[in-house]
């Protein structure tokens, strides 16, 4: 049983009557399923985050939970851990399975320990949404992804490399260790490390992990200053790590030595692209993403999709999207932020 130490729930109510109310709680069941026929006027969704008050999340969400009311949910909930552990997630699956939610929208903190709890969601009825990080695919019916994996992990490599000048130890600062979506961007950054040859002369010394925890997180980016004092750069392909990292750097005689770069928000890094700290860094809009999310949400509820490759949907004013193979959906593509661009962005 989860106290209201480590867990929080933020609930969005979008039903526009009590008469939906009323229809809602007569179904019986919210998560039975569609016939395919049309639009589901008393659907259901949930969010679930790999943790609440994140700052990213809170992005994401926001997005979520208007692309929701744009898409036609009756009701859009918002439930999660304030701590991002592998096992925190299933309580809220399970709850909502109960609940009778008609979809279910996760960013899983592990791709294999909540299969269980959402195969029974499934069973009960509920449409599965993976979003930001993947479940494994046999465990939901679509994936959304920010971009395509290799090209963010391209870009961060490229942007530390030319930053430390092509050579030199670098180190990750990464989210948690099971995290689906981290692990595969440091997949890519391995191999593509090991392969260019342009990267040759770049040395990975070491991998961390901060727990998208700012405290632990500014810890880890200390701790590897004191293991690698010759370290050149850090790539940190989490919005906390690289805030975190960066207010270290930022008072630390590393400040202007140590390169940093991965994945944040222009609103936590602007003050540290403007004293120095950190030259360029990477994101996409995570608005989009919760957006994305939702509509793919409610076009599995009304049967317009089934999640096969080949499927399309309208994501509101973002247009069409295409469901691509293993069921993935891709968001758009990354933007690099740096000193000239930083301030046309707000989030």
């Amino acid at each position: 049983m989860f106290t209201p130490r480590s867990t929080a729930r933020r609930r969005i109510t979008v039903m526009t009557s009590l008469a939906a109310a009323a229809a809602l709680a007569l179904s019986g069941c919210a998560g039975s399923e569609d016939d395919g026929s049309g639009s589901n006027d008393d659907a259901t969704v949930t969010f679930i985050p790999k943790q609440l008050n994140n700052p990213y999340t809170d992005v994401v969400l926001g997005g979520g939970e208007q692309g929701a009311t744009d898409a036609g949910f009756a009701e859009s909930n918002v439930v999660g851990p304030l701590e991002a552990s592998a096992s925190s997630q299933v309580t809220f699956i399970n709850a909502e399975t109960q609940a009778g939610t008609n979809a279910i929208v996760l960013a899983a903190n592990d791709p294999d320990a909540v299969c269980s709890a959402l195969g029974e969601a499934r069973d009960a009825g509920a449409k599965i949404v993976a979003f930001d990080s993947d479940t494994n695919p046999d465990c939901r019916d679509v994936f959304i992804s920010q971009v395509v994996a290799k090209d963010v992990a391209l870009i961060q490599t490229e942007l530390i490399a030319e930053q430390i000048g092509g050579a030199g130890k670098i180190a990750i600062l990464s989210a948690t260790a099971n995290a689906t979506n981290q692990n595969e961007w440091i997949k890519y950054m391995e191999e593509e490390l090991a392969s260019n040859p342009e990267y040759s002369e770049i040395e990975l010394v070491a991998k961390v992990y901060g727990d998208d925890d700012d405290t632990k997180s500014f810890q880890e980016a200390q701790g590897l200053m004191q293991a690698h004092p010759d370290l050149k750069g850090i790539i940190s392909p989490t919005t906390v790590g690289i805030a975190a990292t960066a207010r270290y750097l930022s008072t630390s005689d590393y400040k202007g030595k140590v390169a940093l770069t991965g994945l944040g928000l222009p609103n936590e890094m602007r003050s540290f692209i403007k004293d120095g700290t950190v030259s360029e860094f990477a994101l996409w809009d995570p608005a989009q993403l919760g957006t994305v999310a939702a509509f793919a949400a409610k076009a599995l509820v009304d049967g317009s999709i089934s999640g096969e490759p080949g499927d399309t949907f309208t994501a509101g004013e973002l247009g069409e999207r295409t469901v691509e193979d293993d069921g993935v959906v891709i968001v758009g593509p990354p933007t690099v932020f740096n000193a000239e661009n930083i301030d046309d962005y707000d989030f």
